[in-house]
Formats: structure tokens, C-alpha cells, sequence
């Protein structure tokens, strides 16, 4: 496993990168304006889940193939950034369901946040590229079994991702309830939810 130097320099790291907005911190802050905070925070633990796998593909070798190839970079980059996009056009287009969810006191269906953290999450590039330059760098060769050392590593690298981005998900989301004391303001607020995963999914697009 790797040495204690290694861990530490891995997660002083791990830290800066997720507190650094991306693509997973500006969806989970937009969850929680569209659709409330315990559907925000099962997206978190389904984002989590989706880089985590990213990490177990990094492992057995899958995440140096994407980093050499333009072309499954750029499939993987439009894939994530147009699901995020129609994500914000439903929001957009339904945005009086949050309101009315909100008087009738209506849950959604867990499965379906789960899956779309999840989708989000396996399909950031950001954080592939972010595991195929950094995991080997906090691996010990003379400890052997790399690919399992980076397997764990990527875990390490989720549960941490879950904690960030379940706080930021509580703040958004109690901006959300100070909002909806008045149930009206759910419907500008869901659009603005929905306006900010457009721009998001446009700003995953337009970058390199």
C-alpha cells in the first residue's frame, strides 16, 4: 500500500482538486436548487459511485486509453455534458413539479437520483484525466499490486468527494428552503436550478 507520505500528499491533493468547481460541485449545487436537498444528496452519493468507478477503470488500464484518445476523451466529454444539459431543459421545462412536490409532499424516486449522480459522475473526464495523471504518483511499485493501490486510492478519493459535496449540497439546498417559504418562488428557482446544468453542460463543451 502506499507509504504515509504518500497518503498524505494523496489526500492534501484530493482536497484541493474537489474544492476546485467542476463539473460534479456545479451539478450537485444545481440539484439541490431544482429539486431539494434528499434528492440532492442521493445525487451526491450516485456521483460518488460514478467516479469511484472511474477509479476501478483507471486501475486495470481503461483510464490511460482515454487519456491517449482524442476521439474516447471527446465521446466521453459530449456524452456527460449533454446528459447534464437535458437534465437542465427538464428542469426547465417542469419546473412547477418542485412546487407542487412541495405542497403535496411528494417524494421522488431514489432509484432515479442515484442514476443520475451516477451517469454524471462516470462521465466527467475531469476527474479520469485527474486519476490516470495522479494515482500512479501515490502508488508504492515495491508494495506491488498497483492497480489494487489505485483502486483503493480512487475509494478514498469518493468518500471524500461525498463529504464536500454533501455540505455544499445542504448549504444550496437551505437557500432552497428560505426560498420556499413562499411555494411560488420554487418555480423561478427550479428554472435558475435548471439555466445553471445548461451552463454547466455548455462550459463541459467548451473545454480543452
Amino acid at each position: 500500500m502506499p507509504s504515509s507520505s504518500q497518503w498524505i500528499a494523496f489526500l492534501v491533493a484530493s482536497i484541493l482538486f474537489i474544492q476546485v468547481p467542476g463539473p460534479s460541485l456545479l451539478f450537485t449545487i444545481g440539484r439541490a436548487l431544482t429539486v431539494g436537498r434528499h434528492e440532492a444528496l442521493l445525487s451526491v452519493v450516485g456521483n460518488a459511485l460514478g467516479v469511484t468507478a472511474q477509479a476501478l477503470f483507471v486501475s486495470v488500464g481503461l483510464g490511460a486509453v482515454v487519456a491517449a484518445s482524442i476521439t474516447a476523451y471527446t465521446v466521453i466529454k459530449v456524452a456527460g455534458a449533454a446528459y447534464v444539459i437535458w437534465l437542465g431543459i427538464q428542469a426547465i421545462r417542469h419546473r412547477r413539479e418542485a412546487r407542487e412536490a412541495l405542497e403535496a409532499q411528494v417524494s421522488a424516486e431514489r432509484g432515479h437520483a442515484l442514476r443520475i449522480g451516477f451517469v454524471v459522475g462516470l462521465t466527467n473526464p475531469k476527474t479520469i484525466l485527474f486519476f490516470v495523471a495522479f494515482l500512479p504518483q501515490f502508488t508504492n511499485p515495491a508494495a506491488g499490486h498497483v492497480g489494487v493501490q489505485m483502486a483503493v486510492l480512487g475509494a478514498v478519493f469518493g468518500a471524500m468527494a461525498v463529504c464536500s459535496d454533501s455540505v455544499w449540497a445542504l448549504l444550496a439546498a437551505r437557500a432552497r428552503e428560505w426560498f420556499a417559504r413562499k411555494p411560488a418562488r420554487l418555480d423561478k428557482l427550479g428554472a435558475t436550478g435548471g439555466v445553471m446544468m445548461v451552463g454547466l453542460g455548455a462550459a463541459m463543451l467548451a473545454r480543452e
